[in-house]
């Protein structure tokens, strides 16, 4: 079964409301994926919530791409149609977005050939009997690419989306609190962007430094530093909803090693599994060992969660072993995004109707209620609800009522600074 994790509360104040948050994981383009899916079983079981209008939003590397479209008022059946069946001509998504060569990197690298090689020739000759050619030349590793992709593609996607239909590309223009997790190259340090005095930064840079895995892709410059992945320090990042006040966080992570010892599979399935994981290259080991390192850090986390928030309650969605090795299939294929999302989408009303007692426990407070007879419907799937929804309509006034709403924000942040109308 699907892991849904509670942690009770030890106690609530009854004459407030609780406050709810949503933190996402990674897991790369296909993580994104399996996160729509989830969220819009999610949308669609949970009666009286609306996923656009949560206290707090926490995304790290896809989760941050995820969460900050929510934040900009993006639906969950619009994701889908955008997303997942491309079905939108106002910005239509291609994964090659994701996978642009990093040819300025390669240049780069190759200019520094002759210097290296020159610099370990050099030093042999000072010093021959120090260290042998081949230890000298060990200098010339600098000349490996920092980053085989460039995303500035997908950061230039984001920028012109958020920049459009009276969305926005700015954290202080947000109606919702929107964070998103990066690490700092060149200190360690993990990095809120979103949070109060870490705001300059656009929203679709920030997505693009938080989404730059390590040897994938070149770290993201801005403003003189550069910045990596946000799951290098924790894999899902609940604990800062929680520090932002959050009594409740639904959280989904897509993060989970293939198992290829998984009872119940064919010999001839078990045998293929590990064929993709461990006999087709680099790339697909290094991809388990990122799995299989978030995963147990995201778990080991968790327990620090339920000791520093005793009164916070987290519950966790997220894909079996059994179900991950979905992850190994391309996010080019339309069929296959298609198959991840309905996966997580069936997936993930499994494990609400399994929580569906304690959810609604949990969220009656905001009015909210566990829509058992959409959860039982055994026929439903994806597509059964997405286009029941309207998509919004935009009236000729929107775009001014939209730049209105900026400015009157930006008084706002003048006069709080100035403390006077002068």
């Amino acid at each position: 079964m699907p892991v849904v994790k509670t942690v009770k509360p030890k106690s609530r104040k009854t004459n407030s409301a609780p406050v709810i948050g949503l933190a996402l994981g990674g897991g790369g383009p296909m993580g994104g994926i399996y996160e729509i899916g989830a969220l819009r079983a999610l949308d669609e079981a949970l009666d009286g919530l609306d996923l656009n209008k949560l206290d707090h939003y926490v995304g790290v590397n896809a989760g941050s791409f995820v969460a900050a479209n929510l934040a900009n008022q993006l639906t969950t059946a619009q994701m889908c149609r955008i997303f997942i069946r491309n079905e939108m001509d106002v910005h239509p998504f291609h994964p090659h977005v994701f996978y642009r060569p990093a040819y300025h990197e390669y240049l780069a690298r190759i200019k520094a050939v002759p210097g290296l090689f020159l610099d370990a020739a050099s030093s042999l000759l000072k010093k021959p009997s120090d260290q042998s050619l081949l230890e000298y030349l060990t200098v010339m590793a600098q000349a490996v690419p920092s980053g085989v992709f460039d995303n500035e593609g997908f950061h230039d996607y984001i920028s012109y989306a958020f920049n459009s239909l009276g969305r926005t590309n700015d954290f202080a223009l947000l109606d919702r609190n929107l964070m998103i997790i990066a690490a700092d190259l060149e200190s360690g340090e993990t990095i809120r962007f979103g949070a109060e005095g870490n705001q300059d930064i656009p929203i679709s840079k920030a997505i693009q430094a938080s989404m730059a895995a390590p040897g994938v892709y070149v770290p993201v410059g801005y403003e003189g530093r550069y910045y990596m992945d946000g799951t290098l320090n924790k894999g899902m990042h609940a604990s800062v909803a929680f520090e932002e006040g959050c009594d409740i966080v639904l959280a989904i992570n897509p993060v989970v090693p293939v198992d290829t010892h998984t009872r119940g599979e064919r010999k001839d399935d078990r045998e293929g599994l590990r064929e993709k994981i461990v006999g087709s290259g680099m790339g697909n080991v290094l991809a388990q060992s990122y799995r299989t390192m978030v995963h147990s850090r995201l778990y080991s986390g968790l327990k620090n969660v339920k000791r520093e928030y005793p009164n916070g309650q987290l519950f966790l969605f997220e894909p079996t072993k059994e179900q991950s090795k979905m992850f190994l299939n391309s996010v080019f294929s339309f069929d296959v995004r298609k198959q991840v999302c309905e996966q997580a989408y069936q997936t993930t009303r499994k494990a609400l109707l399994a929580s569906a007692d304690e959810l609604e426990e949990a969220l009656a407070p905001l009015g909210v209620r566990v829509r058992r007879s959409v959860l039982e419907d055994s026929g439903r799937t994806l597509s059964s609800g997405l286009y029941a929804e309207n998509l919004p309509r935009y009236s000729a006034a929107e775009p001014l009522d939209n730049e209105l709403r900026k400015m009157t924000k930006r008084l706002g942040s003048w006069f709080s600074r100035t403390g006077s109308f002068s």
